[in-house]
C-alpha cells in the first residue's frame, strides 16, 4: 500500500499554490512539454480559476482530461471543452482523449474521487484492471449518473498510475470514509485498486 500524505482543511487557494508550485518545479523545455492529467466535475474548476489568475504562462504545457464524457466539446457535460476555454488561452495544449491514445508519461496526476469510489471514468461496474493493457478504454457506467448520464472515455489505472506525483481532492465526509477505507485496503473499489498499485506518494487534499 503507498503512502499517502493527508493534508486536512486545505481551501482551494492552499491547493492552487500547491499546484502551482509542482508544475514550476518541471522545467519546460522546447520540444518536451510538461505534461499532466486533470479531472472533470465541480471541485477541479474554481481551483484552476484561481491557478490560472496566478499561473498565467502555460505554454510548454499539455494537459490531459483524465476522463471525458461523450459529447460535443461545447456541451456543457465536456470535461475537454472547459479545459480547453479556461487553460489554452494562457498557452496549454489540451488533448482530447480518443480510444487508441496513448498518454504520455505525466508530471502530475490529479484525481477526483466519487462516493462510489470511482475515480476517473472507472466505476465499480467496469472492474478496472491494474493491469490493464489498454490505456485509454470508453466505458459505460452503471447506474449512469443522473446529472451526467453519458458514456465515457477514461484514461486506465496503468495510465493513471504513469506519473511523478499523484494528489487527490476529497470533500465531504462520505467520500473521506471512502478514501480512508480504500487507503487501510478493507474494499476493492477502483481507488483502493489504485491505491494499492501505487508507488509514488500520493497527497490527498481533503
Amino acid at each position: 500500500m503507498t503512502t499517502v500524505n493527508l493534508v486536512e482543511r486545505a481551501d482551494d487557494a492552499a491547493i492552487a499554490a500547491f499546484l502551482e508550485r509542482l508544475i514550476n518545479a518541471h522545467p519546460r523545455e522546447d520540444g518536451r512539454p510538461v505534461a499532466i492529467c486533470l479531472p472533470g466535475g465541480s471541485t477541479p474548476f474554481p481551483i484552476l480559476r484561481l491557478l490560472a489568475q496566478t499561473l498565467t504562462d502555460w505554454s510548454g504545457i499539455e494537459v490531459w482530461p483524465g476522463d471525458d464524457r461523450i459529447v460535443p466539446e461545447d456541451h456543457a457535460a465536456s470535461n475537454t471543452g472547459k479545459l480547453r476555454a479556461l487553460l489554452e488561452p494562457l498557452g496549454a495544449r489540451v488533448v482530447a482523449l480518443e480510444e487508441g491514445a496513448k498518454p504520455p508519461h505525466f508530471a502530475l496526476v490529479w484525481l477526483g474521487m466519487g462516493a462510489d469510489g470511482h475515480i476517473a471514468s472507472l466505476f465499480p461496474n467496469t472492474d478496472p484492471q491494474v493491469d490493464d493493457a489498454v490505456p485509454v478504454r470508453r466505458l459505460t457506467p452503471d447506474p449512469l449518473p443522473p446529472e451526467a448520464p453519458f458514456d465515457r472515455l477514461t484514461l486506465t489505472i496503468p495510465a493513471l498510475l504513469d506519473t511523478d506525483e499523484l494528489m487527490f481532492v476529497i470533500r465531504g465526509d462520505d467520500k473521506r470514509a471512502v478514501f480512508d477505507a480504500a487507503q487501510a485496503a478493507e474494499h476493492d473499489l477502483p481507488v483502493a485498486r489504485l491505491l494499492g498499485a501505487a508507488s509514488q506518494t500520493v497527497t490527498c487534499f481533503a
